[in-house]
C-alpha cells in the first residue's frame, strides 16, 4: 500500500490526520534537519497503523515535504 504523506516539521501537538485511504497529514515536533522528521513520521505512521517501524518505506521525497511512503503488508 503507498500513501502520499503531507510533512509539517516542527509542530507543537504532533498528529496523523487520515485524510482519505491514501493521503495523510503527519505532524512532527523534530525539525527537518539530518533526516530527523524524515524518521519521526515513519515512526508515526507505524504508530498509528499498529505496526513495525521496519514495514514503513520511504519510497519518495527525502527532502520534501511530499513524500510517498510504502507498507508492507
Amino acid at each position: 500500500m503507498k500513501l502520499s504523506v503531507t510533512v509539517k516539521p516542527n509542530n507543537k501537538k504532533p498528529s496523523v490526520e487520515i485524510l482519505s485511504e491514501s493521503e495523510w497529514i503527519v505532524r512532527v515536533r523534530e525539525p527537518a534537519t539530518e533526516g530527523k522528521a524524515n524518521d519521526a513520521v515513519l515512526e508515526a505512521i507505524a504508530e498509528s497503523l499498529h505496526i513495525s517501524k521496519t514495514r514503513v518505506i520511504l519510497l519518495r521525497g527525502m527532502k520534501s515535504k511530499q513524500k510517498l511512503v510504502e507498507i508492507l503488508l
